[in-house]
């Protein structure tokens, strides 16, 4: 029988971003940045934010679908030490309405992939604990809770507790 292919697949191209991508990338951290607890700024963010997403980047991807940019993600150290370089820190965003569709999990196998070439042993994200498909995205793809810190932030005057999950390699 023959697989079904999934209409995404055939146009998603996981590559290195471009600068002409900066504003496409910025427009969906923004999303977030207002509507969720996904990013932590309440506002939207600005050029000089791009610089520093970008900064220290050991790895950095975007999503394109049909040229159009649907997500990115990179990896940077847990720590700007050279002790630390065995461990690396995720961020990754896709558009929401290209979630739920598996182009999360390839994203982060990219990542996984260049941490390993890397010799990075383990991978870390953080997320507020209210942004609960993002802590099971990562239990799903083999990540678990090593840590929490109890009401942590504070967004659209609720607060949260900020969740370590790690993956070892």
């Amino acid at each position: 029988m023959k697989k079904e292919m999934h209409p995404l697949d055939t146009g998603i191209v996981v590559r290195k971003p471009r600068n002409s991508d900066r504003e496409a990338i910025l427009a969906i951290f923004n999303h977030y940045a207002i509507t969720s607890y996904a990013a932590y700024p309440e506002m939207q963010v600005n050029d000089r934010f791009y610089e520093f997403l970008r900064e220290g980047t050991l790895a950095f991807y975007v999503l394109a679908y049909k040229e159009q940019v649907v997500g990115f993600g990179m990896i940077k150290p847990l720590l700007p030490f050279p002790v630390f370089m065995k461990t690396g820190m995720l961020t990754y965003f896709l558009l929401p309405e290209f979630t739920g569709q598996g182009l999360g999990k390839r994203l982060l196998e990219q990542l996984t992939r260049d941490a390993s070439k890397l010799g990075m042993t383990s991978l870390v994200a953080n997320m507020a604990s209210k942004n609960i498909p993002s802590i099971h995205f990562h239990v799903r793809n083999g990540f678990t809770e090593v840590g929490r810190l109890q009401n942590a932030g504070m967004k659209f005057d609720e607060l949260f507790d900020l969740v370590w999950m790690q993956k070892m390699l």
